[in-house]
């Protein structure tokens, strides 16, 4: 009798309606430091401050939390911004010569920054080329009714604001301005390009006209008349006002500044004062230069560059002169553009500078102008996240009081916050809610420090940073005694800025962070196979660290590592402040960078692995507990370690051109094979294209996947590692254990013979090998989670003894869910048998390149909630699938398949949030969970004098700078009981059948950017096409593990 399988295709109506109330994909906002700044606008009204990149992205910030994004539909620079004092409007210039008017919006629905118009200043006629008419500086009067455009021609055209609407007949040409300049200064020459336009402080109708050559004009707009000529000698930079309108201070290109007095009469001055700062030898230009009054008396200027060319021309400094007090502001990164904040009352006396902001090309400073000192103010957002470039993430949610509350006060102490001033740029409302539950991102970076960061709300605020380089002997501190002596002469530098981009020693380099957050134990591992396992203090603690070296090769033969060497550590005691101490230092050898780490506080132990092997540690004893060699006999580029990547990567590279043409060989050979199994599949393909009933649903076609050699180069290296209590050896008893997976899809678990709280110092632990198990395609296994009966994650250490969670279901029978490269299945345990699996890269052509379990909590119920697998694959898509059932729920796209970085940063939480670099400055934040959502809700007051209905584009532009920002569009909103009803109608299935519990497991998302990374990216165009011509059959044999 012949059977047919009919599957119910088409979605239920009633799951879809849980899925929308569980699921919804945004990216929410942007973290730390834009991407290459370009421009910056200051609005003293509305306290508001702007930032262009030179990707055409524009951000707006004022106080904390108060934030606008959005981005020009063309990619190109932002070369100048201003805003409309007041209004909430911002103008933009780009390099294409393009204007663009920015509004904020402030009435009903999610407030945003949009694009309302835009103006191109057309070509002069009877010009072939347009360069005359590009404009090289803005100047938008006080009364904002009208903006003024200088060009490369020299000429300045008008425009009315805020219609954006030329003034033809008020255009001021290059040849009216000749007129009024003597002949002898003319000699032929050109006045060159419109360097800079200043409105006159006291007289609206008046501004300063400065051209390249040097020439100044004070231009009468009314009258359209020169009412004064300050003829200069020197290049012209930059200009500006003295308060009272009666002197005006030009920069030049030889490094000097002169004062220029300003008379009623129609005259030709003389600069009253010209200076050299740092002469009298050659000097770079002044590119900017600011005179403010103060009611002490001395005028307080401030300029940008003007160093010794020869002595110090690669400084990127500002100067802040008042009287004889001066100091250079040196900065590790070229300087953009700076403003003061001061008074900008008219009837006030004095401007009386409160503080001074300068944009650099990698941080935002502030310096305060009221105190002694002028010492620095800490920003509140807009941190360096890449101050020494990121290596690793990893996220903590939920984090305990306790905990947060000893992290903060370690802050506190090593960078005490200033009592005496407020952060100045305050502009704005936020309005959203305090967070439930506070959220810890660590940061690992290259020179060996790891930093706290606050990630409970939209601004990424540091909290503690912790070094690890004062633990190993480096030549650090040698430099910096010859730099300091060095530094002590003339001109008086002052290192400003946080950001640094040079790492005194590459090894001492981040690569993978372990916290409990109940214990306060920290485990940080790093590039030279060290293993620093750490305490939380408050007092500031002098002691010796305890040292172990774990041989992973175990004497092995025919191995010779050809890498770096380990890091020497300090001997004798080391002093540490209040924070995270170091107790132990485990010690690989080979010296090799850590590719994995896990910490079980509760049983005071520490996994970890590298491209040799892994190793388990008993820090409580300081004890080593096993030691297991995991190379492959082939595996010869696991010996040469990171630092030595030329060979590497040829060699890497040379074998996946390899694979690809061989692969493409036997793409043709089974091509022109025909089989009758063959011909029948292609019959049934064309019948599955055919309609046909609803009520049927075809098996999808998968794609056939070529198992992976074994003598693949670091076929060796540990990918993940995992503690969990489960059952291993029988169904009775449970008990500890350790797996871990390697890239070559082998996994090891060991059960743990952990001795009870009061017995930790007489017995010591033991391992036994449980499991060995290999996947049949070799795939890298990624991660690995224990489940409990109920198919739960496990808890973590402390959370069920502490009540903080509820306890796990140790009556049914466990599994553990193994995610490979390729596939995700569960097995049941202690059998191992293959229970449920999803092939990902045989049903979507992709490969897994991160893991995460999260809990995703309804927004109709607080009291539903539902576990997921969360999955980044290499093309840059998010897939969520049921656990234990692995039923796919949704799929996004998220990044770009080009973006490798963002891949391999990113990094998810377990609430269903997850955070990935678009530069590595930023990092973007995302949410997959329809309730969890971090995202700015904030108000700004403005006034807005003209109506803006027919300022409003067509089509409101709001892009990401990565990545596809797609909106979830949900139903109507439903009643709380009928929500309810619905949820609990759905909980037949087992799959639902989730407690409201949020302890569930993030599995190993931090990584770096591996070979592998690069090979898929590489070889993806032919494998989709070969994938799309190999239909692949029912798989015949065995299931795909192989028991030892």
């Amino acid at each position: 009798m012949m059977k047919f399988r009919f599957r119910r295709q088409g979605n239920d109506p009633q799951r879809e309606r849980i899925k929308q109330d569980l699921f919804a994909f945004n990216k929410t906002v942007q973290h730390g430091f834009p991407n290459q700044p370009s421009a910056l606008a200051y609005d003293p009204k509305l306290r508001l401050m702007a930032i262009g990149t030179k990707s055409g992205a524009v951000k707006v910030y004022g106080a904390p939390g108060v934030e606008f994004t959005s981005h020009h539909k063309e990619t190109a620079t932002v070369t100048q911004m201003h805003f409309l004092l007041g209004q909430g409007r911002l103008l933009s210039l780009l390099d294409d010569n393009t204007l663009h008017l920015w509004e904020i919006n402030v009435g009903e629905g999610s407030p945003g920054l949009e694009e309302v118009g835009s103006f191109c200043l057309p070509g002069r006629p009877g010009f072939e080329s347009t360069s005359a008419t590009r404009v090289t500086v803005i100047l938008l009067k006080r009364s904002c009714d009208l903006l003024c455009l200088g060009t490369e021609g020299g000429g300045v055209h008008f425009l009315e604001m805020p219609t954006l609407t030329l003034l033809d007949t008020q255009a001021l040409v290059h040849d009216h301005i000749m007129q009024s300049v003597p002949e002898e200064y003319k000699c032929g020459k050109s006045l060159g390009p419109v360097e800079s336009l200043r409105e006159h402080p006291r007289c609206p109708n008046k501004m300063l006209i400065g051209y390249s050559r040097g020439l100044v004009v004070l231009w009468n707009y009314s009258s359209r008349k020169v009412e004064n000529l300050f003829l200069g000698n020197q290049q012209l930079e930059s200009l500006g006002w003295e308060r009272s309108g009666k002197t005006f201070v030009s920069s030049h290109s030889d490094g000097s500044y002169m004062t220029w007095p300003v008379s009623s009469a129609l005259s030709t001055q003389q600069p009253s004062t010209s200076v050299i700062p740092y002469g009298p030898f050659p000097c770079k230009a002044i590119n900017k230069i600011v005179w403010r009054t103060t009611e002490s008396g001395a005028p307080l200027v401030v300029f940008s560059g003007g160093m010794p060319r020869a002595s110090y021309g690669d400084r990127h400094c500002v100067t802040v002169l008042q009287e004889k007090m001066q100091v250079t502001l040196d900065f590790t990164s070229r300087v953009i553009d700076f403003f003061t904040i001061h008074c900008t009352d008219s009837a006030a006396e004095f401007d009386n500078p409160s503080a001074l902001v300068v944009l650099l090309e990698e941080e935002l400073v502030a310096i305060d102008l009221q105190t002694v000192g002028w010492p620095t103010i800490p920003c509140p957002y807009l941190a360096p996240l890449h101050s020494s470039a990121i290596t690793c993430s990893y996220h903590i949610s939920n984090v305990p009081p306790k905990l947060w509350e000893r992290v903060v006060a370690a802050g506190l102490h090593q960078s005490p916050p200033p009592t005496h001033v407020r952060w100045p740029i305050n502009g704005g409302k936020d309005l959203a809610l305090e967070p439930k539950h506070n959220g810890l991102l660590l940061t690992g970076h290259e020179d060996g420090t790891v930093r706290f960061w606050d990630a409970s709300g939209v601004s990424l605020k540091p909290l503690y940073k912790l070094s690890t380089a004062n633990i190993f002997q480096t030549d650090c501190d040698h430099n910096d005694g010859l730099m300091q002596g060095a530094e002590e002469e003339w001109p008086p530098f002052r290192k400003v800025g946080c950001f640094d981009p040079y790492s005194d020693d590459p090894r001492l380099g981040i690569q993978k962070i372990g916290l409990c957050k109940y214990s306060g134990k920290l485990v940080v591992a790093g590039t030279a196979g060290q293993v620093l396992v750490m305490d939380l203090s408050e007092e500031m603690s002098a002691h010796v660290i305890n040292i172990a070296t774990i041989d992973l090769l175990q004497d092995r033969e025919g191995f010779t590592w050809k890498g770096h060497d380990r890091l020497a550590p300090k001997t004798g005691p080391i002093s540490f402040p209040p924070g995270f101490h170091p107790f132990l230092l485990v010690q690989c050898m080979p010296p090799a960078a850590v590719t994995a780490v896990t910490l079980h506080a509760e049983w005071n132990l520490v996994a970890f692995g590298t491209s040799h092997g892994f190793g388990l540690f008993d820090y409580h004893r300081r004890s080593p507990v096993l030691a297991r060699c995991t190379l492959h006999p082939n595996d010869s580029l696991a010996m040469e370690g990171p630092l030595s990547r030329v060979k590497s990567l040829k060699k890497s590279l040379r074998q996946s051109f390899r694979r690809i043409r061989k692969s493409r060989v036997s793409g043709k050979k089974r091509v022109v094979v025909s089989s009758p199994t063959s011909k029948v599949q292609e019959a049934n393909a064309q019948l599955a294209e055919q309609a046909g009933p609803h009520d049927v649903e075809v098996t999808p076609v998968q794609r056939r996947i070529e198992p992976r050699s074994a003598d693949d180069s670091l076929s060796g290296v540990v990918r993940c590692l995992c503690f969990a209590d489960t059952f291993l050896r029988d169904g009775t008893h449970h008990g500890p254990t350790m797996w871990a997976g390697t890239n070559s899809g082998s996994v090891y678990a060991y059960a743990l013979e952990v001795p009870s709280q009061e017995k930790f110092s007489e017995h010591s632990v033991e391992a036994v090998l449980g499991k060995e198990i290999q996947l049949m395609h070799r795939a890298p296994v990624v991660a690995i989670a224990v489940l409990d009966g109920r198919g739960n994650p496990l808890p973590e250490p402390y959370e069920v003894s502490r009540d903080l969670a509820k306890a796990p279901d140790m009556q049914g029978s466990h599994s553990v869910l193994i995610a490979s490269e390729e596939q995700f299945k569960v097995f049941t345990l202690p059998k191992v048998s293959a229970k449920t699996k999803f092939k990902l890269t045989a049903h979507e052509g992709c490969r897994v390149r991160k893991v995460a379990l999260a809990s995703f909590t309804s927004v109709s119920s607080e009291e539903y909630c539902e576990n997921g697998l969360v999955c980044l694959t290499n093309l840059g898509d998010i897939h969520v699938f049921s656990v234990p059932a692995l039923r796919p729920q949704v799929r996004y796209d998220c990044i770009r398949k080009e973006d490798i970085s963002g891949i391999a940063s990113c990094v998810f939480t377990k609430t269903g949030q997850g955070f990935y670099l678009i530069s590595p400055s930023e990092f973007e934040r995302f949410s997959l969970s329809a309730r969890v959502v971090t995202q700015p809700l904030c108000s700004v007051d403005v006034d807005r004098p003209h109506a803006s209905a027919g300022l409003r584009a067509s089509v409101p532009v709001s892009l990401q700078s990565n990545g596809t920002h797609r909106v979830q569009h949900t139903g109507d909103v439903q009643s709380l009981g009928d929500a309810e009803e619905e949820i609990q109608a759905g909980l037949s299935s087992p799959a639902l059948d989730s407690p409201n519990s949020s302890a569930d497991i993030t599995l190993d998302t931090t990584g770096d950017i591996t070979v592998e990374d690069v090979k898929d990216f590489l070889t993806s165009v032919d494998e989709a096409e070969r994938n799309l011509k190999n239909i692949s059959e029912e798989d015949g044999h065995s299931p795909g593990i192989l028991i030892k």
